[in-house]
């Protein structure tokens, strides 16, 4: 088997990058400190968008550099959440009478768990799927929807770790769409240097200024629609096909 001595500095620099914001964000969080380890982590979101990119750019595309990538997710998008929501809210299972004691940390295995086959099936697939598409919620934006949930509950001081069973059910439904077969807009086709209609040309900038203003709240809202978007559109596709054989 041909071994690696040596590796391209650049790109994996932007994975360690994203790796390093994953794990800090996991120390965070042990220590309570919710609202930097979510932080933490949409940094690492960041990174994670730019290593491929870097590659690309430098021409510095590896295999190792793909294996590499697919661990820091698993650390950053996978673990990560899953412990961050367990220390603000899961581990309140353990104290309700009406709940099961494991139903926190189960359902933070489950979520970190479908994680790792997301990764799985996305590195033996990746030449094999369309472009524009991904097969089930990418990690990402799981992380995304996990960690808004709790950045706006720890700005807001909403105090879930009495009710375990909604977070519960909001991480195990995420863990789930990441291995769904369930179509979801890649985004990949999108191109910035492309042109859009000057009266949309505030759309951007509004954006912008709208999770400026409110961070958490309009990341869980953005991220939570995206999450949304492939199973309703699934639906949606599966009307117009029903419909289509009921005319035909």
């Amino acid at each position: 088997m041909k071994g690696y001595r040596t590796i391209y500095i650049l790109p994996n620099a932007v994975t360690t990058a994203a790796l390093f914001c994953g794990f800090y964000a996991i120390l965070a969080a042990i220590n309570g400190r919710f609202d930097h380890a979510a932080v933490l982590i949409f940094v690492a979101m960041i990174f994670d968008g730019f290593d491929g990119r870097v590659a690309r750019w430098t021409k510095t595309e590896s295999d190792f550099g793909v294996q590499y990538d697919s661990l820091s997710d698993l650390i950053s998008f996978g673990v990560a959440p899953s412990i961050l929501i367990y220390q603000w809210a899961l581990h309140g299972s353990i104290s309700d009478p009406l709940l099961p004691t494991k139903l926190g940390a189960m359902s933070a295995f489950i979520y970190t768990a479908c994680a790792a086959l997301r990764l799985a099936r996305f590195n033996i697939q990746v030449e094999q799927v369309d472009k524009a598409f991904f097969v089930g919620l990418p990690s990402p934006a799981a992380a995304a929807v996990v960690t808004s949930f709790v950045w706006v509950g720890a700005r807001y001081d909403f105090a879930m770790s009495q009710y375990a069973l909604l977070p519960a059910i909001i991480v195990v439904c995420v863990g789930l769409a990441m291995v769904a077969n369930i179509s979801y807009y890649s985004f990949k086709t999108f191109k910035l240097e492309g042109r859009i209609p000057f009266s949309r040309a505030f759309v951007p900038a509004a954006i912008i200024a709208l999770i400026f203003l409110e961070p958490p709240l309009m990341l869980f809202l953005i991220f939570g629609a995206y999450a949304l978007h492939g199973p309703l559109w699934s639906v949606w596709r599966y009307w117009r096909r029903q419909r289509k054989k009921a005319h035909d």
